[in-house]
C-alpha cells in the first residue's frame, strides 16, 4: 500500500530518464509555447533534433532531456554531452547554452546567463558531438536561486560560419551575464539554430514537478 502511494510521484522521475525527442515538429511547438523565440529574439525552425544528455552520480541513470523537461538543479551537474539527428551532416557546429531568466523569470536583469559556448563540434557516425578546440565557455552548472521559480536553460545549435573562430566579442574572460545569442549569432554570422531544446530548473532542494 504505501510503495503504491508513492507511485503518482516516481513515475514521472522513471519517464524522465532516457527519454528523448524524437518529433523535430514537437520540439518547434513546445520550445515556441515557452515563448523562447520571442525571448532570445530568434528564428526556431529546426531542421534537426539535438540530444542533451547529463550524467548522475554513482550507478544512477544520464538524463537525456526531452524538451521542457523540469529536472533539479543536482540533476544537472554536466558537463552535457550533445548528439545530433537530421540532415545537417557532419559540421563544423556551434552549440550555445543561455539562462534567460536569471535571476528570476518575472526579473530577468542579468539575462541571458551563457551557461555554454563552444565551436569546432562534428558529428559521428551515431550523431555523438564532439569538439576538437575548448569550449570558449566552459559549462556551468544551473542555479537558480532560492527565491526563484524554475529557469529555462535553452541549448541551440548553429552551422559554424568562417567569421566564427575568428571571432572576439566573447571569449574565456567575458563576463557570462547580459550575453545575447541573437546579437552573437548574427554578429558571427551564425544565422538561426537548426536545433535546439530546453529544460526548467529548480533550485537546489526543490521537488521535481512531473514531467509532462
Amino acid at each position: 500500500m504505501q510503495l503504491i502511494s508513492y507511485l503518482p510521484y516516481l513515475l514521472p522521475l522513471f519517464a524522465l530518464v532516457g527519454a528523448q525527442d524524437t518529433d523535430i515538429q514537437l520540439v518547434k511547438y513546445t520550445v515556441e509555447t515557452a515563448n523562447i523565440p520571442f525571448d532570445l529574439s530568434i528564428l526556431f525552425d529546426p531542421t534537426d533534433l539535438l540530444e542533451v544528455t547529463f550524467p548522475q552520480n554513482g550507478s544512477a541513470p544520464s538524463i537525456t532531456l526531452k524538451a521542457g523537461d523540469f529536472l533539479n538543479q543536482n540533476q544537472t551537474g554536466g558537463p552535457p554531452t550533445f548528439a545530433l539527428s537530421g540532415s545537417a551532416g557532419t559540421g563544423p557546429f556551434v552549440i550555445a547554452a543561455v539562462d534567460p531568466d536569471a535571476p528570476t523569470p518575472v526579473n530577468p536583469t542579468e539575462a541571458q546567463i551563457r551557461h555554454f559556448l563552444g565551436g569546432d563540434f562534428t558529428a559521428g557516425a551515431d550523431g555523438s558531438l564532439t569538439n576538437s578546440t575548448p569550449a570558449i565557455t566552459e559549462f556551468l552548472q544551473p542555479n537558480p536561486p532560492l527565491t526563484s521559480t524554475a529557469h529555462r536553460y535553452v541549448f541551440l545549435v548553429f552551422e559554424q560560419s568562417d567569421d566564427f573562430s575568428s571571432q572576439t566579442l566573447v571569449t574565456p574572460d567575458t563576463s557570462r551575464d547580459n550575453f545575447n545569442i541573437s546579437a552573437f549569432a548574427a554578429a558571427t554570422g551564425l544565422g538561426s539554430p537548426i536545433a535546439g531544446t530546453y529544460m526548467e530548473v529548480n533550485p537546489v532542494n526543490s521537488p521535481t514537478p512531473p514531467d509532462v
